[in-house]
């Protein structure tokens, strides 16, 4: 009796389910390999435990160390460690040339290597400048945020800093006239940049295990079936390469909002000695004189005619009294005329 020989081994070819469970392995990976990162960033930063750092104002002021959100002994826009930090602030200038003082102020950020991002200048008059249509005294952002008013000229700049920089042109810009106020705040984003970093690492891995399995696919079902996959993690990655971008500037280059106030609108100081206070009183007895002599110009032209009337009135009045003295005159005159017989008075005997 002969013995029928095993047929031999073929490989067996993958099939369509299993193709299909290797294509949904790979496009969750990203998403499982990014929430572990955060989840991990957060645990070793101490975001939630209460160690890391929060959100907070930077003192101009404080001392080194001592307060502020972006810590240690640098610079105020310097990033300490690994942290990530996004350095926001306003700064108020009186200057006695606000717009000579704009341009002082542009060329201070360019040789800092900043830039200027939004311009706005108010000319004495209120008008804003190189703008056809008359501006209001108060001066409103595109936010409707106020900025301040401006009757002696005006200006405000949006600023971009570098950070590294950012104390030495602040002190520069104060130096542009009386600094009235400085304002300003850090956000640590360290977390969100680390999310995305491994967020994008992970989807780059995914989409070049998707685009070697689109080279190994023969079913049409199958190749359509990457194609998609892998566009759709492409959009992901791009996205998130955009956002990584934008923390990346705001976190190189600080943003401070600049206003350049002129001599009239600038904080009064309060009296603090006999000097000062002899001071302030004749400024304000200077002022009420002036605002005396505005009201008079504005009653002024109504106060003739009103007075010309007045005069009017009383002439007549005048007049018509004179006429009724005459005719009383003239009465009693006519009444003394006639004769009048005297009544005797009787003696009285004692």
């Amino acid at each position: 009796m002969r013995r029928r020989s095993p047929a031999p081994h073929r490989p067996a070819r993958p099939t369509r389910a299993a193709l299909a469970l290797v294509v949904g392995l790979l496009v969750a990976a990203p998403l499982l390999a990014g929430c572990g990162a955060a989840r991990n960033e957060s645990t070793d930063s101490g975001w939630f435990t209460g160690g890391g750092e929060a959100p907070s104002v930077v003192d101009p002021g404080a001392p080194d160390g001592e307060g502020g959100g972006s810590g240690g002994d640098g610079d105020l826009g310097e990033q300490g460690g690994d942290r990530e930090r996004i350095v926001t602030g306003s700064l108020y200038v009186t200057v006695d040339e606000p717009l000579a003082a704009a341009d002082e102020a542009t060329r201070i950020v360019e040789r800092a290597g900043g830039r200027v991002d939004g311009r706005r200048e108010y000319a004495a008059s209120g008008r804003a400048s190189g703008d056809g249509d008359s501006g209001a005294p108060a001066i409103y952002d595109e936010n409707g945020q106020y900025l301040g008013s401006f009757p002696g000229g005006g200006a405000v700049l949006e600023l971009r800093i570098p950070s590294e920089r950012l104390s030495g042109v602040i002190d520069d810009l104060e130096a542009l006239g009386e600094p009235e106020e400085l304002v300003l705040s850090t956000d640590d984003v360290t977390v969100a940049v680390r999310d995305l970093e491994a967020r994008i690492s992970a989807l780059r891995a995914s989409v070049e295990r998707l685009l070697a399995l689109q080279s190994q696919a023969a079913d049409l079902d199958d190749l359509l079936a990457l194609e998609s996959a892998i566009s759709d993690r492409q959009a992901e990655l791009e996205s998130l390469e955009a956002q990584q971008r934008y923390y990346a500037d705001q976190v190189s280059l600080s943003t401070i909002t600049l206003t350049l106030g002129s001599q009239e609108v600038a904080p009064v100081d309060e009296p603090n000695s006999f000097l000062t206070g002899l001071a302030t009183g004749w400024d304000a007895l200077l002022a009420f004189l002036g605002g005396a002599l505005v009201a008079l110009g504005v009653l002024l032209p109504w106060l003739l005619p009103l007075g010309l009337l007045a005069l009017v009135v009383l002439l007549v009045l005048r007049a018509r009294r004179r006429r009724r003295a005459a005719r009383d005159a003239a009465t009693e005159v006519a009444g003394g005329a006639a004769p009048t017989t005297p009544v005797p008075t009787p003696e009285v005997s004692r």
